[in-house]
Order: structure tokens, then sequence, then C-alpha cells
């Protein structure tokens, strides 16, 4: 099983850098430069994820109260309700690869600077 986990350190605890504090873990949490990237996180994540959800009660509402609709065939065996389902599935991908891409181009960065400058490096 792979991690991203650095291996051990080798020697004493007295020659491994030392762990930020609990005060530089909340100065870090309160600096806007934490605030920008929860912003880029939140107004990505959030209205993404409400629309999915929205999208997704609606098929299951279509699948409830309108049979007929849902029933309607396309082309062959397939119907509306069959389509609408592989979008589901569809729309899940797509959301999953729009967001890696998003939080390697404005999230990541970010992230890794604090995570830097946090651990001694900057």
């Amino acid at each position: 099983m792979a991690t991203d986990a650095p291996p051990p350190q080798k020697g004493s605890p007295d020659e491994r850098p030392a762990l930020p504090s609990t005060e530089e873990f909340v100065e870090v949490q309160q600096s806007a430069e934490f605030g920008e990237l929860r912003h880029a996180h939140r107004s990505f994540a959030f209205p993404l994820t409400i629309a999915f959800i929205a999208w997704y009660l609606l098929y299951v509402l279509l699948s409830n109260y309108a049979g007929d609709f849902m029933g309607t065939k396309l082309f062959g065996n397939i119907n509306v309700a069959f389509v609408l389902g592989l979008a589901q599935f569809l729309t899940t991908f797509l959301i999953a690869w729009w967001y890696s891409r998003h939080a390697a181009a404005k999230l990541d960065p970010k992230a890794d600077a604090i995570k830097s400058r946090m651990e001694g490096g900057a």
C-alpha cells in the first residue's frame, strides 16, 4: 500500500525538525492566505455539491412521480430513465475530473505554500 507520508526520519528526536505549535496553527488558520485557500475550495465545492444533489433529487422525483415521462422510449429499448441514469454516472465522473483540475491549479499551490512555511521551508 503506497502512501504520501514520508519515511520515518533517522536519528535522535533532537535532530528532527520541531512540529509547529498550537499557536502557529491558529495563526495560519487566521491568516489571509489560509482564508483565500478556504474560499477557493468552498466557492467551488459547495455550489457544485448543491447542483449535483439537486440533479440527483430531480432524477429520483421524476422516477417516482413522472413514470410516463421516464418510460418514454427514445430509440429501441432505451428510455428517458435509462439515459438520465447513465447521465448520473457521467456527471459524477465529470465533477471528479473538474475538481481534480481545480485543485491542481488553484488549491494545491496555496496549500503547498502554507505547508512549506509551517514545516520551516519558507
